[in-house]
């Protein structure tokens, strides 16, 4: 072998060798961008998930988390079932029955008053002692709470109507001029204690049931709202534009 096929020998395992190693370093490089590559992350992925209403916390906590929470998604089935029970008790008693509030309340306190004033009386007689009446007190502080809160809940009710009658969202103005109008017509169906009957009803039956098929009513959900906007673009486009708003516009604009 002459010197000059000797160098060229030589010269080919020297570009092997490079080579071999550069195909080692893309590789391992190839292998550690991959381990380094980011998983996708189950929270991020189960935030795109539609939720009704836009929620992003359990059922449970939407309605509070407390005591009433627990009434309405049946944690206790006792008491859930005793206040239904209760509801249904004074549903039936003044709407089927026709019996009035206040002549429930002066007979009870009638029955209660005599039996008392009697076992007083006659304690001495039966050989028992008499009975310890209560001293009974409303507490300042909770009421005190319950006015609060449902002075705030007014105050954003009225905040909502006025932002709706000054003109600004039309589709809001639209949304609830349709919701007071279909109230209306279950009003002129039934009176108010039927109607809140069946809202406390719905409010102990609906969250359980969501609850516990709330994968299938958001997916269901889902698509209705997307017909819905479809329907609404529809109806943006032939109606909603046409209507002059122009003063409206040009505050905006200022």
């Amino acid at each position: 072998m002459t010197e000059h096929d000797k160098e060229d020998s030589v010269g080919e395992s020297m570009m092997d060798k490079i080579s071999e190693k550069i195909k080692g370093h893309d590789s391992s490089s190839d292998s550690d961008s991959d381990h380094e590559k980011p998983k996708p992350n189950s929270d991020s992925l189960q935030s795109k998930i539609y939720r009704l209403f836009g929620r992003e916390k359990p059922v449970h906590e939407v309605f509070g988390g407390g005591k009433p929470a627990d009434v309405f998604l049946w944690r206790n089935k006792k008491i859930s079932a005793g206040v239904l029970g209760g509801a249904t008790a004074l549903w039936v008693l003044f709407e089927l029955l026709e019996y009035n509030l206040l002549t429930l309340v002066c007979h009870c306190l009638i029955v209660a008053l005599a039996l008392l004033f009697l076992w007083s009386n006659f304690s001495t007689f039966i050989n028992k002692s008499p009975p310890r009446i209560p001293e009974v007190r409303i507490p300042e502080e909770p009421v005190l709470q319950i006015a609060a809160a449902l002075r705030f809940e007014i105050n954003r009710g009225f905040a909502v109507l006025r932002d709706i009658a000054s003109g600004r969202d039309l589709k809001k103005f639209l949304s609830v001029i349709a919701g007071l109008w279909v109230l209306s017509i279950v009003g002129s169906w039934c009176n108010f204690l039927t109607l809140f009957y069946f809202a406390f009803v719905l409010l102990h039956t609906v969250p359980v049931i969501y609850e516990k098929y709330d994968d299938q009513v958001d997916a269901f959900a889902e698509k209705a709202m997307i017909e819905i906007k479809k329907q609404y673009a529809v109806f943006n486009a032939k109606v909603l534009s046409k209507i002059p708003m122009g003063p409206l516009k040009d505050k905006k604009k200022v």
